[in-house]
């Protein structure tokens, strides 16, 4: 999911308020870039498949959350779930700003996003895309408020809570694990449109990612 509004704030990281934390994360420099899925790729089409006890705690796993760090910087998102870089693991991590302009960081494996009771949200429509719908944005309404559960590398249990945008990017990347994207939520013009769009942008949104991809190495 592409980033929202950035504005200097609190920062969240795993939920938990922390002093600070740096604009580049220490994990996108310690990552590899990765191939970000496109629609299309029968990848992004499936349920992920779970974390399995015996991979929580593995130096793959935290290779991974760098690497999807990594991948995401250079495409300038908010969050990505492990099958946009083609891993078939329920994964996803976040750099994501909520309309306070808190900064929420962190990953989750396992992910389980809490169905709230209707007085506890609120529907609100605005602008959402996908790094693997490269280019096109479109009016989306969402519930404003998320609870996921989980698990961190370790297998520790996690939950994290969001408002707003932030909570938009949590259901968006939950999505992502079931098989969905967000352009299946738009009715068939709306479908149709965003995929011309990305036809006419996608190559300009692949040069940006190059040359932060470049960038990226600079910094390490």
């Amino acid at each position: 999911m592409p980033v929202g509004g950035r504005v200097r704030g609190q920062v969240r990281l795993q939920g938990e308020v922390v002093s600070g934390y740096p604009e580049v994360p220490p994990e996108a420099l310690r990552g590899e870039v990765r191939r970000i899925t496109v629609v299309g790729d029968e990848v992004l089409r499936r349920r992920c498949r779970d974390v399995a006890e015996h991979e929580f705690g593995r130096p793959e796993l935290a290779r991974l959350i760098d690497d999807m760090f990594a991948t995401m910087w250079v495409a300038e998102g908010a969050g990505l779930a492990a099958n946009q870089i083609g891993v078939d693991l329920q994964a996803f991590v976040w750099d994501c700003f909520d309309d306070d302009g808190v900064r929420h960081l962190g990953h989750i494996l396992n992910p389980v996003l809490d169905e709230l009771p209707a007085g506890a949200r609120r529907l609100v429509e605005a602008e959402e895309g996908c790094l693997s719908v490269p280019g096109p944005y479109a009016a989306l309404a969402r519930p404003d408020a998320a609870v996921v559960h989980g698990r961190d590398l370790d297998g520790r249990p996690l939950v994290v809570e969001g408002r707003g945008y932030f909570a938009r990017c949590l259901q968006h990347e939950a999505d992502h694990l079931g098989g969905g994207l967000y352009i299946d939520r738009l009715a068939a013009r709306g479908r149709r449109a965003a995929l011309r769009h990305m036809e006419e942008r996608k190559a300009e949104v692949f040069a940006k990612r190059a040359a932060r991809t470049e960038e990226l190495a600079t910094l390490r």
